[in-house]
């Protein structure tokens, strides 16, 4: 006969709170490593920033906003952050703070028919993984040039320059505008396509490796191990700097950039409204896909980040506080970026039109042709590119951490013992490095762009974006997801959000799906390069990489599940008990007397507060 047990009626009671933060910071019984937890909400906050706060806020937000009608781009821009944005966010970390898992068990625990939105996360955090890490070594390629004594792309007698290079400033462009002579080409896009990429002339042809391209990838990918190998006990770290840093030199450039002839100027075209803008879809589009790209929503990284958290985390508040401070770093970047292409402009004699660009255009052309304009280029172009590198870095390795976060919970027995994880995760580093070889070829360019294009965003991430929401609104039940956030914070989040969840977020996202396959075009590429048939067949097979996980996995489970059809979606659609043993309890009612073996934790509630029983 078992012995009643006093504690473990609270300890049953207590049991989702209390197992989640034992499991996080206790070693396994078996010898499992510790899951792990944020030292302190500080780590969670700065790795959160750092992935969402990326490149495309610096390159991509400001020209978007110049090109939809300047100041006007803020009316959808800051209407899809309230109503796709922010709920989606809050969904997304609340669910992992919730659970305390990464988004395939996540998934799996509330509603297991949507098991295939964690897998269909991971397929396209390692499609991402693969290319956006591309950038850091086109980045890292300048930053090491940059400490020369004549920045390389600043004059045409390099061996790489042809003889339609001419070198120029504000005294010798023609008289129509032209920022250079036909037929002419400049220094620094002479640099950009003949050094640094060594561009083919076509997709199909992707020629040899460029390797000291390829070293520098390989470099790049080895910070990011170092940076990941420990997982959140090296991560929370890291962020300290990686985080903060790139915010610090995007005052810098900004205060430079405010104090340039021509800033002004700048601005002007930055910020100038055009209220006929309003009228035409595309903005709205634009506006809609810059907020699924740029917070990171439904990538499954906020959920792998939430769930280290402690389980009474405010995460209703860290939803605000970092949708504030991302729109608020690419407001001010723009600020930044635009008041230099203000200034490139009045020392070419052109308008801003002719230099504004957005993408590697504007980093790695637009950029680094300003600061030749500059006192003291060299400085300008380390702070620079020292920035590019940063704020792709802790994106860059928080995807990394989200990947390992889900195959750990996936498969604890096997990869929380010994060194396995930092095994497996140099696995990983070395496949994605491998792969990432082709984009790193004359072709390679070309192959960036077709994975920038289909693999994470556009129609994928709408579609993840939508199914999520029906999968909390309508199957989980908006209202019993309140419930668990209240039961983590002690407050219910705003209604608004219930309503977006089952109504707003998916109808918005919808529609902007349908207008993305409506006005469908082929893809072009750099120089005007067209994509063959092939290359656009496989963006396609990359764009359902990821979201036919979604439909494989529920016909798995609903082929492998028992009982008739209607009883195996029953099921399926049903969250996960918190914990077995209440399980068993709640089905035999049973007296609440415990046999030890069954016990979860090895502490008291009282003693895991530091209280003497």
């Amino acid at each position: 006969m078992a012995t009643p047990f006093k504690p473990c009626v609270a300890t049953l009671a207590m049991s989702g709170q209390i197992a989640r933060e034992r499991g996080r910071d206790l070693p396994d019984r078996d010898g499992l490593q510790a899951r792990g937890q944020w030292a302190s909400k500080a780590e969670f906050l700065l790795a959160v920033a750092g992935q969402i706060i990326g490149l495309g806020n610096v390159w991509r937000f400001p020209y978007l906003c110049y090109k939809n009608g300047g100041g006007v781009f803020f009316v959808p821009y800051l209407l899809f952050l309230a109503l796709c944005g922010i709920p989606l966010f809050l969904l997304d970390t609340s669910l992992g703070q919730y659970t305390s898992l990464g988004g395939v068990r996540a998934w799996r625990k509330i509603c297991p028919l949507f098991e295939g939105l964690g897998y269909a996360s991971l397929v396209m955090i390692l499609l991402g993984d693969v290319y956006y890490i591309i950038i850091l070594a086109w980045a890292l390629f300048y930053l090491v040039h940059s400490f020369q004594q004549q920045l390389p792309w600043a004059h045409c007698n390099n061996t790489w320059n042809t003889d339609a290079c001419m070198q120029f400033d504000g005294v010798n462009l023609t008289a129509n505008g032209s920022s250079l002579p036909q037929n002419t080409t400049s220094p620094v896009t002479e640099y950009w396509e003949r050094e640094v990429l060594r561009l083919s002339i076509d997709m199909n042809i992707l020629g040899p490796v460029h390797w000291r391209l390829a070293l520098y990838l390989l470099l790049v990918w080895a910070v990011c191990y170092f940076c990941v190998w420990k997982g959140i006990k090296s991560t929370g770290k890291v962020v300290y700097f990686t985080a903060t840093f790139p915010n610090v030199m995007l005052l810098v450039l900004f205060v430079r950039g405010v104090t340039l002839p021509g800033a002004t100027e700048g601005i002007v075209y930055y910020l100038k409204p055009n209220l006929s803008r309003l009228a035409d879809p595309q903005v709205w589009m634009d506006a809609g896909t810059q907020i699924l790209y740029s917070y990171g929503v439904c990538m499954g990284s906020l959920t792998a980040l939430g769930s280290y958290n402690k389980y009474n985390n405010n995460c209703h508040k860290d939803c605000f506080i970092m949708c504030l401070l991302n729109s608020g770093t690419s407001f001010i970047a723009g600020f930044a970026i635009f008041s230099v292409l203000g200034f490139m402009a009045q020392e070419q004699g052109v308008n801003i039109g002719e230099v504004a660009q957005s993408g590697p255009g504007l980093a790695f052309i637009a950029f680094p042709r300003a600061m030749n304009m500059m006192p003291l280029p060299q400085l300008w172009a380390i702070c620079f590119f020292l920035m590019i590198i940063l704020l792709g870095l802790d994106t860059q390795f928080v995807s990394l951490e989200t990947l390992m976060t889900n195959m750990t919970d996936l498969y604890p027995a096997f990869v929380r013992k010994g060194h396995r994880r930092e095994l497996l995760l140099l696995s990983v580093c070395i496949v994605c490095f491998l792969l990432g070889l082709v984009m790193v070829t004359p072709g390679g360019l070309y192959m960036f762009q077709l994975f920038d294009q289909f693999s994470c965003s556009g129609p994928s991430l709408l579609l993840l974006a939508i199914l999520e929401c029906v999968c909390v609104g309508w199957v989980y039940g908006s209202d019993r997801f309140s419930k668990n956030i209240e039961d983590m914070i002690g407050y219910r989040p705003l209604p608004v959000f219930k309503v977006c969840w089952r109504y707003l977020t998916p109808t918005v996202c919808l529609g902007t799906f349908l207008f993305s396959l409506v006005c469908w075009s082929p893809l072009t590429l750099s120089n005007g390069v067209e994509a063959p048939g092939w290359a656009t067949a496989l963006g396609w097979m990359l764009n359902l990489s990821s979201i036919s996980m979604v439909p494989l996995c529920a016909v798995y489970l609903l082929v492998t599940s028992s009982g008739s059809l209607a009883q195996r979606f029953k099921r399926l659609c049903q969250p996960a008990e918190v914990s077995p043993l209440v399980h068993n309890l709640n089905e035999k009612s049973a007296p609440l007397t415990c046999d030890p073996s069954l016990i979860l934790m090895r502490n008291t509630p009282e003693e895991l507060d530091g209280k003497e029983p």
